[in-house]
């Protein structure tokens, strides 16, 4: 539920979660919050009792733009109502994995000085912050959010290992990555990756990405020191002699 709908149809029309909306597998609607106002101008937005600057979207056009979407989902389903917003829980790749287990989810993006209280308060379910910063409304944030739970789902990716192994979804951040050529500017792919060991760079790659996680997030690392602690060499058993 946007009051621009063409910006986040632009951004999700692209790349996997395009080809994603093309092959069924998920779907995305785009519903404008102005084809629902009853003002003649189509207004959507009021000056805010109390006094203060900016506008504030009204309440009319945003609920009976949420029934018209509840008129297509099935009762049954298991749906949330999301509100982008600096005030709500912060984003991360666990809150894209709980959400990704929904059949609907649906978004309100505000814009100006936000929405009525009463809207929230009716309708949302849970209001979601993508980091400490405001930008200029919803739609990018729900563009994220929105592209973060559609890559979880079933198909959107050619395999699982496409996102566990990646950046925080690991745990730790991601090792570096090298392609063709072997050679740039002086500077040569690791050794290691050529060796054809897979064990060996198995491992090289676990020593880079638990290197990288400590030096530019070792918070990570706190919360999961199991993944240094098995890089620790690991004490070999004593064997007992019997005495014969």
């Amino acid at each position: 539920m946007t009051l621009f709908p063409d910006m986040v149809r632009g951004v999700l029309s692209e790349s996997i979660i395009g080809r994603a909306q093309s092959g069924g597998l998920i779907e995305i609607g785009y519903h404008n919050i102005r084809d629902f106002s009853k003002d003649r101008h189509r207004k959507t937005d009021d000056t805010p009792y109390g006094g203060g600057m900016g506008m504030v979207m009204t309440c009319q056009p945003i609920y009976d733009c949420y029934e018209n979407i509840l008129k297509d989902i099935p009762k049954e389903n298991k749906k949330r109502v999301i509100y982008m917003s600096p005030k709500g829980r912060m984003f991360s790749h666990d809150v894209a994995k709980e959400l990704s287990e929904y059949d609907n989810l649906i978004f309100l993006c505000g814009h100006y000085e936000g929405v009525d209280q009463r809207i929230i308060d009716e309708i949302v379910d849970e209001e979601i912050s993508i980091g400490d910063y405001v930008v200029t409304g919803g739609e990018i944030p729900a563009c994220i959010v929105i592209d973060a739970v559609s890559r979880l789902i079933d198909g959107v990716l050619a395999c699982s290992e496409c996102y566990e192994g990646e950046s925080v979804a690991s745990g730790i951040l991601e090792y570096p990555q090298y392609t063709k050529p072997r050679e740039f500017r002086g500077i040569e792919v690791p050794e290691i990756l050529l060796s054809g060991d897979h064990a060996k760079i198995d491992r090289w790659r676990l020593e880079q990405a638990v290197s990288i996680t400590r030096e530019r997030r070792p918070d990570m690392l706190e919360r999961h020191p199991e993944i240094e602690e098995s890089l620790k060499p690991k004490e070999k058993k004593k064997r007992r002699v019997k005495n014969g």
